[in-house]
This record gives structure tokens, C-alpha cells and sequence, in this order.
């Protein structure tokens, strides 16, 4: 297990895919719950002016580097970061390894019908694998405790949410112990794409860390939350200099 590096405050632990995945392993086998969260440049300039997040993420239990921007930037200021620890690779590889052990897998979050089909999907790409429930994302406040009920009665080992960034990682930390699940783990448009309704960038554009581009190109309303990459870059760079 290599260092942590700090970015803009943000630490985050230099692991490769294959310690990210250890990891996750010995918190399923402790029993006890953890918060995993997959940090790249939009969520760290986030945590810049969100407060609540950026404590969040101080007491994350595993914070894989998800991002090009977030390697750049790490290995700009000095430290040796392996690999990009991509947060979708991630979770496939943790569902992969679920079917193989037998650990117990809750999908929450998304619209209704991709939560399905990427339960779906899932299944057919891991035979065995065993997805105990799934939950859309859509809910108010009185919805809940009805919420943590059902995926705490369910004991997940693993519950992969995809509410969007800040919104999972401050829904599982209020309610870890309420859930009790060993792995808590936002995931972000993981379902979207698993369920075909987003697409990945080709190999090679993820290899050359073009995948913003092509993001950028495929969904132009994304133009603003991509300017965050520039500014993110702008500030880790005069951050040096201090």
C-alpha cells in the first residue's frame, strides 16, 4: 500500500487497482462499515468550497485516485502515483470478484430503469453473482429510514451508490452505521454507463487521458463542469509555488 498524496487538500490513497481491491476485500471480511469514495478533479475542487464533503472525505476509508487530473496532479506536485484507479474499472472489477466469493451486492441510485438494466447487465457479465436489491435514486427525506431499513435487512457486503457527487458520499456517511454495510461506495454514472445509457470513451482515449474530450463531445452540456479541469489545474499549479 503506497503513501497518500494530498491534493489541494484532498488526500488520497496511491494504491493500484489491485490494492484498491485488496482493500475493499479486507473491509468486507472485518464486517464493519467503511466509506469509499473515488476522488477526481471535480470532486476535490468541491471540497475546496464544501465544507461537509471535504470533512467527508478526511475520514474516507479508501479514496482511489479517479482521474487523470487527479494523477496529473499528484505526480506534479511530487509524489509517485501509480496508476489511475478509475471508479467504474473499480467496480466492475469488485462486482467480478463479488460473483466469485459470494459477497452480497445492493444498486442503489439512478432512474428506475437503468438501476434494472444494469442489474441485468451485471448479471450476465458476472454469472453467480448475487445482487440481494436495487433502489432508484428518487426519494425525499420521508422515503429514508424505509431506504436504510430495507438495504440494512438485505445485509449487503457491498452497496455501490450512484446519487452524483456530493450527494452519495454525504448519504452514506450520515446513515453508515444505520446501513451497516462493509463497503459503501459512491459510484457516480457507474449504472448510467453499465446500462448502456452513457457511453465510455474507446480504450485509447482513456489510455491518453482524452476520456474528458470525449465526454465533452458527447454531451456538451457538460462544457461547465468540465471548465473545473482548467481551474483545477490553474490552482493546484500556484498551490506549488506557495
Amino acid at each position: 500500500m503506497g503513501m497518500k498524496a494530498t491534493v489541494l487538500n484532498v488526500s488520497i490513497d496511491n494504491v493500484t487497482m489491485a490494492e484498491a481491491l485488496d482493500k475493499l476485500e479486507q473491509f468486507i471480511v472485518t464486517k464493519t462499515p467503511h466509506v469509499v469514495a473515488t476522488a477526481n478533479a471535480e470532486m476535490v475542487m468541491l471540497a475546496q468550497k464544501d465544507s461537509e464533503l471535504a470533512e467527508i472525505l478526511a475520514k474516507a476509508d479508501l479514496i482511489v485516485p479517479d482521474g487523470a487530473g487527479v494523477v496529473w496532479a499528484a505526480r506534479y506536485q511530487g509524489y509517485t502515483m501509480v496508476e489511475r484507479v478509475a471508479g467504474y474499472d473499480l467496480a466492475q472489477n469488485l462486482l467480478a470478484q463479488a460473483a466469485v466469493k459470494g459477497y452480497r451486492v445492493f444498486l442503489f441510485g439512478s432512474q428506475p430503469d437503468i438501476v434494472e438494466k444494469a442489474k441485468m447487465v451485471a448479471m450476465k457479465r458476472y454469472p453467480g453473482l448475487c445482487i440481494v436489491g436495487t433502489r432508484h435514486g428518487f426519494f425525499t427525506a420521508e422515503d429514508e429510514t424505509t431506504i436504510i431499513r430495507e438495504i440494512a435487512e438485505l445485509k449487503p457486503d457491498i452497496l455501490l451508490a450512484a446519487l452524483g457527487v456530493p450527494k452519495q458520499e454525504k448519504w452514506l456517511a450520515k446513515n453508515l452505521t444505520k446501513l451497516n454495510v462493509p463497503v459503501c461506495m459512491g459510484v457516480g454514472g457507474t449504472l448510467d454507463v453499465m446500462a448502456g445509457a452513457v457511453k465510455r470513451a474507446p480504450l485509447w482515449m482513456q489510455r491518453t487521458s482524452l476520456e474528458w474530450l470525449f465526454r465533452l463531445l458527447c454531451q456538451p452540456q457538460r462544457a461547465i463542469r468540465m471548465l473545473a479541469l482548467p481551474k483545477f489545474a490553474l490552482k493546484v499549479m500556484l498551490r506549488k509555488k506557495d
